[in-house]
């Protein structure tokens, strides 16, 4: 599966964004996926990872009760609504898809597959 990334910019601190990662040559809805992102000068972090069909989600605490991952299977796109923005938010975003769900979902190595990546910077 190919992932694309869309939604990157410059916002203000307290903004809302939201981002999107379109998949094709797969199945859509066979694929958990995720959300990471990397700061300048930091390692990859995970941020969430949403269900085949949507029903569970997982979050980071660093983003947890701003963040909102949700998918449509009908438009191969997973979103990321991301409120009350924060400088620290600031980093490329990647979404991932894996066809499992590995107990270790916040490590990058449990996805195979990955897009390009999209960055937003936030400004204070």
């Amino acid at each position: 599966v190919q992932l694309q990334a869309y939604g990157g910019g410059l916002v203000q601190a307290g903004d809302s964004l939201r981002l999107s990662c379109v998949a094709s040559g797969g199945t859509f809805s066979n694929y958990f996926m995720a959300w990471f992102r990397q700061a300048p000068g930091k390692e990859r972090e995970f941020v969430t990872t949403i269900t085949r069909s949507g029903s569970s989600t997982f979050y980071a605490d660093s983003v947890k009760g701003r963040f909102t991952v949700s998918r449509d299977n009908a438009k191969n796109t997973v979103y990321l609504q991301m409120n009350n923005l924060k400088p620290e938010d600031t980093a490329v975003y990647y979404c991932a898809a894996s066809q499992v769900l590995m107990a270790t979902m916040e490590a990058g190595a449990s996805y195979a597959y990955w897009g390009q990546g999209t960055d937003f910077t936030v400004s204070s």
